[in-house]
C-alpha cells in the first residue's frame, strides 16, 4: 500500500474514533476518579471504570457486551469508589460528537466484591434519564446533544438505596443513522454507603442484553422521515426510572 493511502486509512480512522466517546473521568463529591482508557495498554491501569477496548459502538441491542461493552469481567487493577447515597455523580466524556438520542444512568447491586462478579449475570435498574428534551426528533435537543456540549452528564444514587457494592452504567444511544442504532454503555464500580435499605424489585429489573430489543419503537427508529419531523415525543428504551420508593 503506497504511503499517501496509509496517510489516508489512517486519517479516516481517527476521524472515526473522534466521532465517538466513551466515560474517561468520574466525579464524586468534588473528588475526580479515572474511568478507563481503552486504547492504553490494560497493563497497570487501576480505575474504578470497568475495561473496555474501544470507542466503537455496540450495533445490536442482544449483543453479548451490552452490559458494560466488554465480556463482563473486571480488570486486573479494579479498583471501587465510596459514595454515600443520596450523592450525585457526574460522568466526563473526552470527546462525543452525536446530538440525538437519549442518556441512561443504571446500576446494579452485586453479590458480594463486585469485582468477582460478572455484569451480564446482574439485575440493572434505571436511575436516570433524559431523552428528547424539546423540539421534533431530527432537530430537537436531546440528552446526547447535551453530552456533545458539556461532555458531562449527572445523575444522583437514590437517597433510600440499600448500602453495599453497586456497578454504575452510562449508555450513550445515538440514533443519527436511520434504523441503525449506536450504543455507547461503560461501567464504573462503586461502595454506597448509609442509605434507606431499599432496592427495586419487580418491572424495575432488567438484564443486560436483554433490556431491549430491535422491535423497541425508541431503538429501532428513522428520526428523518417526514412523520418524524412533526413528532415531538420520544419513549427512552427500558424500564421505567427508579426513584427510591
Amino acid at each position: 500500500m503506497k504511503l499517501s493511502a496509509l496517510v489516508t486509512l489512517a486519517s479516516f480512522l481517527v476521524a472515526q474514533a473522534a466521532a465517538h466517546g466513551g466515560v474517561s473521568q468520574y466525579i464524586i463529591n468534588g473528588v475526580t476518579y479515572q474511568g478507563w482508557s481503552p486504547y492504553n495498554t490494560p497493563t497497570g491501569q487501576s480505575s474504578i471504570g470497568r475495561p473496555y477496548s474501544s470507542y466503537d459502538p455496540i450495533l445490536s441491542p442482544t449483543a453479548s457486551t451490552m452490559s458494560c461493552n466488554n465480556n463482563g469481567q473486571a480488570s486486573a487493577g479494579q479498583l471501587s469508589a465510596t459514595v454515600a447515597a443520596g450523592t450525585a455523580i457526574t460522568a466526563k466524556w473526552a470527546q462525543w460528537t452525536h446530538g440525538q438520542g437519549p442518556v441512561t444512568v443504571y446500576m446494579a447491586k452485586c453479590s458480594g466484591s463486585c469485582t468477582s462478579n460478572n455484569s451480564n449475570n446482574l439485575s440493572w435498574f434505571k436511575i436516570a434519564e433524559t431523552g428528547l428534551v424539546s423540539g421534533n426528533l431530527p432537530s430537537g435537543v436531546w440528552g446526547t446533544g447535551q453530552v456533545q456540549n458539556s461532555l458531562s452528564y449527572t445523575a444522583t444514587i437514590p437517597a433510600s438505596l440499600a448500602a453495599g457494592e453497586y456497578l454504575i452504567r452510562h449508555e450513550l444511544l445515538a440514533l443519527h443513522q436511520a434504523n441503525t442504532p449506536q450504543f455507547y454503555p461503560e461501567c464504573g464500580q462503586l461502595i454506597v454507603t448509609g442509605g434507606g435499605g431499599k432496592t427495586p424489585s419487580g418491572s424495575y429489573l432488567v438484564k443486560f442484553p436483554g433490556a431491549y430489543s430491535m422491535s423497541d419503537p425508541g431503538v429501532n427508529i428513522n428520526i428523518y422521515t417526514a412523520e418524524a419531523s412533526s413528532t415531538y415525543t420520544y419513549k427512552v428504551p427500558g424500564p421505567a426510572v427508579w426513584n427510591g420508593q
